[in-house]
């Protein structure tokens, strides 16, 4: 369906890949992977012709229609979220008119050869009318708008009404309503709710019936999702047929072969190299000597491909807390709407969180659970109730808007030392490049770093604080898969008490011993891991 055949593509002396090739099949489910810059979102915007090659060729079969879905989900306007999503598909509402306006010739007398030519092209647009799913395009988009989380009652909302990340959720679901061949999706899960995900997961999987290639940064949405990895890394792609999981476990099997491969051949070169020399003046051995010059000359060099960087770190031990971290008695909270009047966001919640407990507090959007983080950060009042921190607690908070907060005009290395006022220059380094801050990149400006860039600043500046309890809103939002295992690595090994919300299941099915779900403004406590409370709750198959 498209082919990739010896392509080279380098940014001045940024190399991003030399010959490589791979193909999209019709039907396939791949996963591209790769670390930041080695040309990822280059691979999509080459297939929509947004960028040029240096070399080689991309082939497409003819007709191919690609749909692409990236961060940038330019102006919207002027239309309801519904009219946005059928908008879209505009090429599908052109051949709807032409069906139309040739039913409307046919009815008007013609030669017969006319009449042959006019219904010619009737059944071709008819069967392209078909193929991109004309006939039910309003109702198809009505379907991902719902499953997307924009439920019936918001479809005629302009688009303008809607925030970021839901706007976001729109783009998706233009993209979606297309029924495109191939279907490119970069980050498709960033700005989506768990209800969501499973939703989208299911939709791939049973009513798609095109090519995808996606990246992610969720582990199990793509374990659930892809059936082959295509990895972009040190200047060449590399195809794996399995999950993500299966693609971690063959690349360590190929690169323990390869390092073998790679000894053997140094021991082989040194033997021949210590030959020559031992020999190079000896007249009698002239033509050996010649002839192991030549033959290592033609040998091609096993390269080792450079390790991906990742940070590596661990929460400072922190100082030991009462058993009961923070007591809760008729928790409520609401927020004042512009006529006065109060929106309720939860209420009548009570109960303890205790020492060295590691809670999700999970919830569809909207639920309140950011809301109450604020309030159990301190970062916001309580409506009714109390909450109350036990003995020698000290909380540290992580919010969605953190990234925000940060001095867009102080540099890393200042960012740091402003959490770190006593701190020599070593030190600062040395915490800097743990969150892989390093040489002149310490002296980058905040607003000039990507966002993943930006949540490993905030993540060094909190763990300079004795910090017992960690309260963290989507921590992994901006982390790719590497750094949200590092994340959670070291919150597995924090001796602390932990509460957050994350929408990445892999993330609390390793790290959640305790649940709280957030659900028409009450609270329920599930007593035992995230795997134990899907069971309970059933929230999974509800999704889906």
């Amino acid at each position: 369906m498209i082919h990739f055949s010896g392509i080279s593509k380098q940014y001045g002396p940024q190399v991003l890949f030399r010959d490589a090739s791979f193909q999209i099949l019709p039907g396939s489910r791949s996963g591209l992977v790769g670390p930041n810059g080695a040309g990822k979102t280059s691979i999509f915007r080459l297939i929509m012709g947004e960028e040029e090659f240096d070399a080689g060729e991309i082939t497409k079969a003819r007709n191919c229609v690609c749909g692409y879905f990236s961060q940038d989900v330019g102006a919207m306007s002027g239309r309801s979220a519904l009219q946005e999503v059928i908008a879209a598909s505009e090429a599908v509402v052109q051949l709807g008119r032409e069906i139309q306006e040739l039913e409307a010739a046919m009815c008007r007398p013609m030669a017969e050869e006319e009449m042959a030519d006019l219904l010619e092209r009737y059944g071709t647009v008819q069967t392209e009318f078909e193929h991109r799913g004309g006939y039910d395009l309003e109702s198809r988009a009505q379907v991902i708008l719902t499953g997307l989380g924009i439920g019936p009652e918001e479809y005629h909302n302009p688009v303008e009404s809607f925030s970021g990340g839901w706007k976001m959720r729109i783009a998706l679901a233009k993209i979606l309503s297309i029924a495109p061949d191939v279907l490119l999706l970069d980050e498709p899960t960033n700005h989506l709710d768990v209800e969501s995900i499973i939703w989208l997961e299911e939709w791939l999987s049973a009513s798609f019936k095109g090519a995808l290639l996606m990246t992610s940064h969720d582990r199990e949405f793509m374990n659930r999702v892809v059936t082959r990895i295509v990895e972009v890394s040190n200047r060449t792609i590399t195809t794996y047929s399995g999950n993500y999981d299966f693609y971690l476990r063959e690349r360590e099997i190929r690169r323990e072969q390869l390092l073998a491969s790679h000894r053997r051949q140094q021991e082989m070169l040194a033997k021949e190299e210590e030959f020559i020399a031992r020999f190079a003046a000896r007249a009698s051995h002239a033509s050996q000597v010649q002839s192991r010059v030549k033959k290592i000359a033609k040998i091609e060099r096993i390269e080792i491909p450079a390790e991906q960087r990742s940070f590596k770190f661990e929460f400072a031990e922190p100082p030991r807390s009462g058993d009961d971290v923070v007591r809760i008695a008729g928790l409520g909270k609401a927020w004042p709407r512009p006529d006065g009047s109060e929106k309720s966001v939860f209420g009548g919640i009570t109960g303890t969180i205790r020492r060295q407990e590691k809670i999700a507090v999970v919830g569809v959007n909207g639920a309140g659970k950011s809301t109450f983080l604020k309030v159990l950060a301190n970062q916001a009042e309580p409506t009714t109730g109390s909450l109350s921190l036990g003995a020698n607690v000290f909380p540290g908070y992580f919010s969605q808007h953190a990234l925000d907060i940060l001095d867009p005009r102080k540099t890393v290395l200042d960012t740091v030392q402003d959490a770190m006022p006593e701190a020599n220059l070593g030190v600062l380094r040395n915490l800097c490049a743990a969150f892989l801050f390093q040489g002149d990149d310490i002296y980058k400006r905040i607003d000039n770093l990507s966002g993943g860039e930006k949540s490993r600043v905030v993540l060094a500046t909190m763990l300079v604080r004795p910090i017992n309890l960690l309260i963290l809103d989507e921590p992994t939002n901006h982390l790719d898969i590497q750094s949200r295992e590092t994340l959670l690595a070291a919150l597995q090994n924090f001796t602390g008490t932990v509460v957050l919300v994350s929408h990445d299941r892999h993330f609390l099915r390793c790290l959640i011993n305790r649940v709280f779900e957030i659900d028409h403004g009450q609270m329920r406590v599930y007593d035992g891991s995230y795997e134990y409370y899907l069971e309970k709750s059933g929230r999974e198959h509800r999704a889906a």
